[in-house]
Order: C-alpha cells, then structure tokens, then sequence
C-alpha cells in the first residue's frame, strides 16, 4: 500500500516526520523538488538504494543524484572537493544544479552505477529539504517509469507507482519543470553532461568555460556519468516529432505534418506556443520558463488523450532553452524536422 502525504498548502513537520522514518527504514518516498518529483531511498543503503532501480526499471549503470542539505554533508559523500565546487555551490545551491565529484568509499557503488565519482545536488525545495533533515542523504533520480517523461505532479508520481512505493508526498506542481543542470568536476576541465534547470551560461560567469559534453547533443556514449546521458528517456507511448528552426518556417510545417497525419487517420497531438488545429492542443506558455514547466506535462496529458503521434514545437537553445531541446529531442528518439 502506498500512502499519500498532502503537503499542498506547506512544510508539516509532523507529516515530514513520517516520510523521514520510512527513509530511515530503507523504504521509497517520492517527494517534490524544485525541479521535478524524486523517487527517494537513503543514499548509503545497498538494499533500498537497489530498490529504485527495480521499481523504475532503470538500468544498473545509470548513476543516481545523491540530494543533500547542509554543505557539510558533500564532505562526507566526496574524497575531493575542488575550488569549483565550494564557488558554485555558493552560488547556486540550494537550486538545481548536480556537481559529479569522486566519491568516498562509503557511498556504494549501485548508487554511482558503479562509477568511482558520485552526482550531489542540495535541492531548493522546503519539503525535499526537510525531508533529508529529518533522514539521511537520499539517493533521488525522477520519480517516473524508466524512460517515461519525468513527473510534475503528485499526479504523475501516483500514476506510476501507486501501490508499488511505501510514500508519495504531494506538495503541488514543481516549479522549474525539467531535471537540474549536471556538472561534472571529477575530470580536467568542468565539463556540461546534462543542461537543466540552471542554464549553463549562469555557471560559466562564476567558473569560466564549461566544456559540453557531446552525449547533450545526442552523441552515443558507452559510460553514463550522470542520469540522461545513455539510455532513452521522457518519452511517452506516442510518436514525437521536433519541428525546429525559424518560427514562421516552424508554424507552416507543423500545420501540414497535422493535415497530412490526420489525412491517414491518425489522432495528432500538438504542443506549441501558439494555437494549432489539431486533434489535442497543449499551450506551452510564452517564456521559455513556460516551456520548461509545461514540458513533461504536456507529454503525459497528450499521451492521456490518446494521440498517435505528437508534434512539438522547437525553442531557441538558449539558457533553459538548451534543456528544453535535449529532453524533447530524447523524447522523440532524436525524429528531428529543421526547416
């Protein structure tokens, strides 16, 4: 049986209590972040730590985000810890920014996927922040069926894993919407695995030049260092299309990609933001902070609508935009129309 803990109207330190001790029993707690839910377990227990892997289906060597909340905390999880760090966690933590680092000894090796660096965030949410004070450190990756979009919502978390967790905390709609900006630290140069909730070009301005890992841009790679580098992800069960390139070039295609799917019977599915004719509509917003928050929404609500196929509209690569267009790329296996 899976409890659902209502958080929505704030912080409850008793309830919070509660998710904390089924941590310290080496039970699963999804829990909100500022970024997206996490499926949570304590970070330094094999056994639990293995049981995220088999509740989502996540293959073994795709490493784990360790979320913490006291600086003080990184000490105990990494064997080194750089300028770099110590300046961007000064900066931006809490918030939603991954630092891969190499790990202590006590950190086991399924929470790494068996890597010998380990990915630590301090999450900038009140209730995920309370919850790991009142456990441990807790090894969190997204709280979604391995390869399927990343939650949102209670609502989603609930949809996949009710009444296979011990605990869901409900404290409303994430804020940010896409998964933190992973950096790794661990090799010569800081080096961009995953873009996310905090735009890369914030980070450069404290420690200069970040490299960008080619796996962003949807190069293939044999070793996963961080979540959303090998395997397929945020996909839902219909067909996505990315139309990119100018905007009015964009808007016309997407209008004839609609008539020519519906004209072979199929239901179509646009996410966009601007209005489209369509069989599901799902307005994105006009910022791209809009988008990022909307994204993984409007996948899972198309995908409940039951389209065939869903097409979706290109952003700018720019701050979140970088993000944005590394999930909706992933979500579609890389099916890709520039005009």
């Amino acid at each position: 049986m899976t409890v659902v803990i209502n958080m929505r109207e704030g912080l409850d330190e008793r309830k919070i209590k509660v998710a904390g001790r089924f941590i310290l029993e080496g039970k699963l707690v999804a829990f909100p972040t500022e970024t997206v839910y996490g499926l949570g377990a304590d970070a330094l227990n094999e056994k639990a730590v293995r049981r995220i892997f088999e509740a989502k289906g996540r293959p073994a060597d795709n490493p784990l985000i360790v979320h913490i909340a006291d600086f003080n905390d990184l000490k105990k999880l990494a064997r080194e810890i750089p300028r770099e760090a110590k300046l961007l966690a000064d900066r931006f933590w809490p918030g939603p920014l991954t630092l891969v680092l190499p790990k202590k000894e006590e950190v086991p090796l399924v929470t790494t996927g068996g890597l010998d660096t380990v990915a630590v965030r301090m999450p900038a949410h009140e209730i995920a922040l309370a919850l790991i004070r009142a456990s441990k450190p807790v090894a969190a990756p997204s709280a979604n069926i391995s390869g399927k979009p990343s939650p949102t919502l209670a609502e989603h978390v609930i949809d996949d894993f009710y009444g296979r967790i011990e605990a869901i905390v409900d404290g409303g709609e994430t804020r940010i919407g896409v998964e933190s900006t992973v950096i790794d630290l661990s090799s010569e140069r800081p080096t961009l695995l995953r873009p996310g909730g905090l735009p890369v070009e914030e980070i450069e301005k404290v420690i200069g030049p970040v490299e960008i890992h080619p796996a962003v841009k949807g190069k293939a790679v044999d070793l996963a260092k961080a979540p959303g580098m090998k395997y397929k992800h945020y996909s839902p069960n219909a067909q996505v299309l990315v139309v990119e390139g100018p905007k009015e070039r964009v808007r016309e295609k997407i209008k004839k990609l609609v008539k020519g799917y519906r004209s072979m019977g199929y239901r179509v599915g646009v996410m966009a933001t601007e209005e489209f004719e369509a069989d599901e509509f799902f307005y994105l917003g006009k910022t791209v902070e809009d988008v990022a928050k909307n994204l993984f929404k409007a996948l899972r609500e198309l995908d409940r609508q039951g389209v065939d196929v869903i097409i979706a509209e290109g952003v700018e690569e720019r701050g979140l935009g970088l993000a944005v267009m590394n999930r909706l790329r992933k979500a579609s296996g890389y099916q890709i129309i520039r005009v």
